[in-house]
């Protein structure tokens, strides 16, 4: 049977419809979830727009433990069947907050202690060279563009990791897991 386009294809992986639905969390949320972690591991998404992307984010940020995924609620994917689908379950387990003003967040994170690393291809400092042991948020941006000029103003630290290849830049599910592993393998030793 033909899939009508935008229709996400079934994944065995996935869970049976109705077992637990996932829906986006509200700011509030956000900080309630950091009242509880002492040194959390945030991500930011800056305008993500692609489902297969998110979903495939999700999908890590659950297996690197991360505490919460933040995107604006303007101008990027939500939960949609797809994102459900691609996760294999992560929409479900990770907290996913919507939030009507990404900056402002941003600004409330570094007010509870919380250092944002924003990732550019324009950065100086390495990924590999930066701490991410503490309490952290890792921003990535959207695809195509990067991170937007507001959100990379309000990034603490700009990080880049090396490209040994002819292309410029990875795709943002990709650069993702690159950032979330390096997180963990810095918090595990």
């Amino acid at each position: 049977m033909r899939k009508r386009a935008g229709e996400a294809r079934d994944n065995r992986h996935s869970r049976p419809r109705g077992e637990r639905e996932a829906r986006p969390r509200g700011e509030g949320d956000l900080f309630e979830i950091l009242d509880n972690k002492e040194k959390p591991l945030l991500l930011i998404l800056d305008c993500v727009q692609d489902p297969n992307n998110l979903g495939a984010i999700l999908r890590t940020a659950d297996g690197a433990g991360v505490d919460a995924v933040i995107a604006p609620k303007d101008k990027a994917v939500g939960l949609t069947d797809t994102v459900r689908r691609v996760s294999v379950g992560a929409a479900e387990s990770v907290p996913f907050v919507k939030v009507t003003n990404l900056a402002r967040t941003m600004r409330e994170l570094k007010e509870r202690g919380i250092w944002i690393f924003g990732t550019s291809d324009q950065a100086t400092q390495s990924l590999y060279e930066t701490d991410l042991k503490g309490a952290v948020a890792i921003v990535m941006g959207r695809e195509g563009e990067g991170m937007r000029q507001l959100t990379e103003k309000e990034c603490d630290f700009l990080v880049n990791f090396p490209m040994k290849g002819t292309v410029d830049c990875l795709n943002v599910s990709v650069s993702a897991g690159v950032c979330l592993y390096e997180a963990v393998r810095q918090r595990a030793e």
